[in-house]
């Protein structure tokens, strides 16, 4: 697929999806986080903007799910229109279970990492997924700099990805700018979730091509 970028909503005016959609009409997908106050501190979307949202909008749903108990609750994002669903796996009871039945509802199955988290341990969950999120903010808020200590992550988790081989995503989000988002591509990344420099920029949809050709100009080869 090469490049992908995923703007984040949660920099989006909330009350104006529909049209802060509309104004990054070159985003690949669309990524929404949903939060519940407990395994994150704070509380966002849910089931009922992903569904509206994803009747109104051009781009497919990339639902982030920073939410306890995504057993229970990740299999109704499917159901709602997300196209690729993401949980963590500090939050899932059983996620190969999880990330199967994501995928037999017809979605994308992905597994999100918090900075500290090693991959390693979950080197044998690989052909279960369709894509890594690396968290390169401790996951919660939007807005927040990018830890740097999350790079020889990105780089180790890209050789476990073409060791495996397949067609598995590297999705890294928190902190990603015109300043950050080469460093990740070096080192193996190529889907990108950019919220605050994308909505908090004159032109969105003209930062979206910015951070697309920055990444390709930098990809892993």
């Amino acid at each position: 697929m090469g490049i992908q970028i995923t703007p984040s909503m949660l920099a989006a005016d909330f009350a104006n999806l529909e049209a802060e959609a509309a104004r990054i009409a070159g985003a690949d997908w669309l990524h929404v986080d949903v939060m519940d106050n407990h395994f994150v501190p704070n509380l966002t979307i849910g089931v009922p903007v992903v569904e509206a949202l994803a009747k109104v909008a051009r781009q497919p749903i990339d639902a982030h799910l920073m939410i306890e108990d995504p057993d229970r609750w990740a299999p109704g994002y499917v159901e709602a229109g997300a196209q690729s669903v993401t949980f963590h796996v500090e939050a899932a009871q059983a996620p190969v279970r999880l990330a199967r039945e994501i995928r037999a509802k017809g979605a994308r199955a992905s597994m999100a990492l918090r900075p500290a988290t090693p991959i390693e341990p979950y080197e044998d969950l690989l052909p279960e997924l369709d894509m890594v999120l690396l968290m390169t903010v401790e996951p919660g808020f939007g807005g927040q700099a990018f830890l740097d200590v999350c790079v020889p992550k990105i780089r180790r988790t890209r050789e476990l990805l073409d060791k495996h081989g397949g067609d598995i995503w590297l999705q890294v989000d928190g902190g990603i700018s015109a300043d950050t988002i080469d460093r990740c591509a070096e080192a193996g990344a190529d889907v990108f979730v950019a919220g605050s420099a994308v909505f908090g920029a004159d032109d969105p949809d003209a930062m979206v091509a910015q951070l697309r050709s920055s990444a390709e100009q930098h990809s892993h080869p």
